[in-house]
Order: structure tokens, then sequence, then C-alpha cells
């Protein structure tokens, strides 16, 4: 059973910084496709960033150059380094691994395991 833990949300002026992190249990994030997904109110779930094996990155135009996602094998652990935030990037930012995948995946319906998703609020 794969379980995903997100933390590291929270409230931030803009142009700030938080780093979320995303912790997983039976699963070893080095060899699959994981992906940082958010979503604000009122609004459909939107891909961020994916990372996949050989830590080849991906990222949606609007947070290219501030955000990064990058992980640690070690601690089987993927991270989202978010800078320079803005209101807009006000969302509730959930993690998602796919099993058996090399490509890139920005539909929601292509990753199996989800976490409960953090909360991150930028304000103006």
């Amino acid at each position: 059973q794969v379980q995903l833990v997100e933390s590291g949300g929270g409230l931030v002026q803009a142009g700030g910084s938080l780093r979320l992190s995303c912790a997983a249990s039976g699963h070893p994030f080095s060899r699959y496709p994981t992906a940082w997904f958010r979503q604000a109110p009122g609004k459909q779930r939107e891909w961020v960033s994916q990372i996949r094996s050989g830590d080849d990155t991906n990222y949606t135009d609007s947070v290219l150059g501030r955000f990064t996602i990058s992980r640690d094998n070690a601690k089987n652990t993927v991270y989202l380094q978010m800078d320079s935030l803005k209101p807009e990037d006000t969302a509730v930012y959930y993690c998602a691994v796919k099993e058996y995948g090399l490509g890139w995946y920005q539909s929601e319906f292509d990753y199996d395991y989800w976490g409960q998703g953090t909360q991150v609020t930028v304000s103006s």
C-alpha cells in the first residue's frame, strides 16, 4: 500500500518562499514519475511539475523559473521549492505518483496514488 504525505504548506506574503515535501511509504520514488498538482477554489486540478527517472524535470509555464522540483531518494521524499510566490499560486497542492512510466504525464488521470494535499495561501 502506497501512502503519500504532503507537508510544508502555509500562509506567506507575495514574493516569499515555501518548500513542500511529499514523503512516500511503500513506493520507491526514484523509479517512477512523481508530480505536483494544485487546485484553487472553484477551479480544476492543475498539473504544476513532474520529475521522472533520471531526475529530468518539467514545469507548467506559469511556475517556470520560480518553482523547483527535486527528490531525496534516501529519504524517499520529493520536494517542491516555491520562490517568488504570487497570490495566484494560492491552492491546495497535491503530490501524485504514477507507476510504470518513463514519459511526461500532465493529466491527473495518469496518476495512481495521491497525497491528502497541503494548503498554500499567498497574500498580496
